[in-house]
């Protein structure tokens, strides 16, 4: 079996409060988006050597395999349905890591979905997004891959209607891998005075000064050329621009119209995506 797992971006990201068990309530817009990974699963012999091989291509991913969601959403599985054979799983890693994306939890959350399906566990999707915050906050809106307005850990999920017909998204990654712990470091909680599901109900042309990522200014501050790429994108003519997640990604949406005319000079990649 073969699936893409895809990434996503935050329209708008306001951190309300540090929780009692460690963790930070947020809300936010998570919008799927076309940049994805490949993932092949195959049966393996019961006669081999470990219950799970993992190998990976493309970008290069850090640290031991064992530690890849990929891999403990096939553990997660296995000790409550003992029946799952052995696999040999290969990821061809196109999202780039550290990058506010989401690929990693995204990996992980297509993995549960793919293994529901290629052996036929019939587990149900509620339970699929259980199984899914066992791997980390936002593996359960890849779960559902819709856009969704998400509170909580980013695990309760409400269905939204984002329109970007017409509009196409400029993804820039610098390279740069900005530490989770260190961004939340920087935040001072605060419940915001504006209401997100409504700003994001209002004319994408209406966002700029409304939709706010609470993580953008303190990160600002430590990588200014993430500022500089926003600036950019704006100057070429983004109705809307911003870091997504805790950085390092800067996207902005475009007219399609304006896209055969554009063109980038940024010392780094970018790609042009659409709603996934």
């Amino acid at each position: 079996m073969i699936c893409f797992p895809s990434c996503k971006i935050n329209l708008g990201l306001r951190i309300t409060q540090k929780r009692a068990d460690g963790f930070h309530a947020l809300e936010t817009v998570f919008f799927p988006i076309s940049i994805k990974d490949a993932l092949e699963i195959i049966i393996e012999p019961e006669t081999s050597a470990a219950p799970i091989t993992f190998t990976s291509s493309g970008l290069a991913i850090n640290g031991d395999p064992s530690d890849n969601l990929c891999f403990k959403a096939y553990e997660i599985l296995k000790k409550d349905y003992p029946t799952i054979p052995n696999i040999k799983m290969h990821l061809h890693k196109t999202i780039p890591m550290g990058a506010g994306l989401g690929g990693g939890s995204s990996d992980g959350a297509f993995t549960l979905v793919a293994l529901n399906q290629l052996f036929n566990l019939q587990i149900p999707e509620q339970a699929l997004l259980d199984y899914a915050l066992q791997l980390g906050s936002d593996c359960p809106f890849f779960i559902i891959n819709t856009p969704a307005f998400a509170t909580g850990r980013g695990e309760i999920l409400k269905p939204i209607n984002v329109n970007l017909d017409g509009y196409s998204i400029v993804i820039v990654n610098p390279g740069i891998a900005i530490s989770t712990k260190l961004a939340f470091s920087l935040i001072t909680p605060k419940v915001p005075d504006t209401n997100m599901e409504a700003i994001i109900c209002e004319p994408v042309t209406s966002w700029k000064e409304k939709l706010i990522n609470d993580f953008e200014q303190p990160i600002f501050n430590s990588f200014p050329e993430l500022a500089n790429i926003k600036e950019t994108l704006y100057q070429k003519g983004a109705v809307y621009a911003s870091m997504t997640g805790t950085g390092s990604t800067v996207y902005g949406i475009f007219p399609t119209s304006m896209m055969d005319t554009l063109s980038f000079n940024f010392p780094t990649h970018y790609f042009v995506a659409t709603a996934s």
